[in-house]
Order: structure tokens, then C-alpha cells, then sequence
């Protein structure tokens, strides 16, 4: 059984892949609308969880109680991740980031993975498990667990830390830990998370910009707008005026779910789609171009140099080879 018995919902996941004989993790894997997901769950503590999560797809529902005494601190280790928080609140993680919040705070816990990635470490901790049977090294502190709802999370607050070595130093070697050292290197490192939170000085921190939900359901329609034609380069003041949203708002809450100003994303989303298309067709670099939203084929060209390092023909040549090699070698 779980040791903070919030993640129990998990059982009726599609398929348990491994579960090893002490209970020490189980491993789910999850069907999302357009993708999978794997999720790790390693026992800690008592009443302290640590999750590892990869997500390939856009979005994945998880129904819960709202435990209203349970903590949740995430890590975005690659992609994005967001959820939506009373309120009409969302809070959104890029690569680095950390996030504390409550888990009555979230109660639909549909995660969102906006650029259809995520990986990323998860602490769910039982402040009432954890306070009367606290984990070895904060016996000999005075740090009291119970005041972490009160420091980080009182009246539904949450904190949202941007990316910091130190936070990198605690979460960075959790993926690739052999197995036979994990039990160890996992309980060192959520004591020395937890020692980390406590001498956080919240008042200091820098809170990011809060993004309401209504707002993010028109970014993630405009966000598909843009996609979906990529000849067509609306402006910021078309789609401003299309979806009622001033540009100000649009401009910021674009950059908060999709992590990136809507001209860079645009732009690199345009590379990167031509970019599969030189792997899987013969169209001319012209003819791409022109199916990305370059009219101009040298401006594209220097444009996906810029991202890709290589010239679209290059590009196309190398990969050629790589197919080339690949079939050889079988």
C-alpha cells in the first residue's frame, strides 16, 4: 500500500508493469488522449512519496480526494507541466522550475504538457504521517514539517521557484540512479529537499505571474490556430482582436503555458515540422518552404540554419545517410 495512500487511484491505471516484492516502487503506465505516460512511485518515508514521471502527450487526468493536509513539490526536469488550481488559477513549469502546492489545491489534477513532453520528479508528503514520524536527519533539527502548509501554502498559495542550481544539484542524478543504489540516494535526497524548503525565505521569492484559466483555454485556442495553418502569419493584433483578449495578455500568457514568446514558438515550431518533412518526402526545399509559411526560400533557409545549425539540404543529406547506414547494418 502506499505510505501516504493518495496515489491508490493509480491501481485502476491500464497496466501495472513492475512491482517489486517490498513495495518499494511500482511502476504504471498510463493511455493519455494522445500518448503515454509512465509513472514510478517509490515509498520513501513513511507518509513520503517521490514520483518519477515521463509523459509523451499532451495531457493526463488523474482523479484524487482533496486531502487537505497533503503537500506536492514538483520538478520539471525537461519539457513543460501545468495544472489548474482553484480559483481559476494554473500554474505552469518549464525545464528547471519547482512548484509547492497543496493537493486540495488541485483537485481535477489534469495535467497539462503543453509541447507534448514532461519529465519531471515528484514529493507528495503526508504532513501529519511525516510529523509524527519524521524521516532520521530532521530529528536532530528544528524543523517542523507541520509549518510547511503555513509557510508555502496558506489560503491556497502556491510558489512556483524558477530554475536555480540548487534546486538542479538536489533533483538532477534521480533519473539515472542504478537500481541497487536508488532506496539510499532517494531518502538522502528528500531530507535534503525538505532541508532546502525550510530555510527558503518565502517572502523573498520572487512569485511568477498567475494565469487564469478562461485565459489559458484561448491561448491553447489560439496555440491551435497557428498550428494548424502554417502558410498563414497572423498577427498578434488579428488574434488579439479574433479571440477578444488584449495583446498584453495574449503576449504573456502565451509565453507562461508554451514557455516561449509566440513569434520564437511559431518560428521554431515551422523549422522543426520542416525539418520532418525533409526526412519524409522528396517535396523540393522550395516546396517545403512554401508549406511552412517562407515564401522566400533563402529566408527560410537561413532561418532553419539558425535552429538547426544545418542548411535544409544538408539536413536532408545527412539524414539520407543515416538511413543509408542504418539499412547496411541490418
Amino acid at each position: 500500500m502506499n505510505t501516504t495512500g493518495k496515489f491508490q487511484f493509480l491501481d485502476r491505471a491500464p497496466k501495472v508493469v513492475l512491482k517489486n516484492k517490498d513495495d518499494f516502487y511500482t511502476l504504471y503506465k498510463l493511455d493519455c488522449p494522445d500518448g503515454q505516460g509512465d509513472m514510478a512511485i517509490y515509498q520513501v518515508f513513511p507518509g513520503i512519496e517521490l514520483i518519477l514521471g515521463k509523459f509523451d502527450s499532451t495531457s493526463c487526468t488523474f482523479e484524487h480526494e482533496p486531502y487537505g493536509n497533503t503537500m506536492q513539490i514538483n520538478y520539471c526536469q525537461e519539457g513543460r507541466v501545468g495544472w489548474p488550481l482553484k480559483n481559476d488559477a494554473c500554474m505552469y513549469l518549464g525545464a528547471g522550475d519547482l512548484s509547492i502546492h497543496m493537493m486540495d489545491n488541485c483537485v481535477s489534477s489534469t495535467m497539462s504538457f503543453p509541447v507534448k513532453l514532461y519529465r519531471g520528479v515528484g514529493v507528495v508528503i503526508d504532513l501529519d504521517k511525516v510529523a509524527d514520524d519524521p524521516p532520521e536527519i530532521l530529528r536532530d533539527t528544528d524543523i517542523d514539517v507541520s509549518e510547511f502548509k503555513r509557510k508555502f501554502c496558506e489560503d491556497d498559495r502556491y510558489l512556483v521557484m524558477p530554475a536555480r542550481d540548487k534546486i538542479e544539484h538536489i533533483f538532477s542524478e534521480l533519473y539515472s540512479l542504478p537500481n541497487y543504489i536508488q532506496r539510499p540516494c532517494f531518502k538522502l535526497k528528500v531530507q535534503e529537499l525538505l532541508l532546502f524548503l525550510w530555510m527558503i525565505d518565502v517572502n523573498k521569492e520572487r512569485q511568477r505571474e498567475q494565469y487564469l484559466s478562461p485565459q489559458v483555454e484561448i491561448i491553447k485556442r489560439v496555440h491551435k490556430q497557428l498550428i494548424s495553418n502554417l502558410r498563414e502569419r497572423p498577427t498578434i493584433e488579428e488574434l488579439s482582436k479574433e479571440y477578444l483578449i488584449n495583446t498584453a495578455t495574449l503576449k504573456s500568457t502565451f509565453k507562461g503555458v508554451y514557455g516561449q514568446p509566440i513569434a520564437t514558438y511559431t518560428k521554431e515550431y515551422r523549422i522543426r515540422q520542416a525539418a520532418i518533412l525533409l526526412r519524409r518526402n522528396n517535396d523540393t526545399v522550395a516546396d517545403i518552404a512554401k508549406q511552412v509559411g517562407y515564401e522566400n526560400q533563402s529566408k527560410f533557409a537561413m532561418a532553419f540554419k539558425k535552429i538547426m545549425k544545418v542548411s535544409p539540404t544538408e539536413y536532408r543529406l545527412q539524414h539520407q545517410m543515416d538511413s543509408h547506414d542504418a539499412i547496411n547494418f541490418l
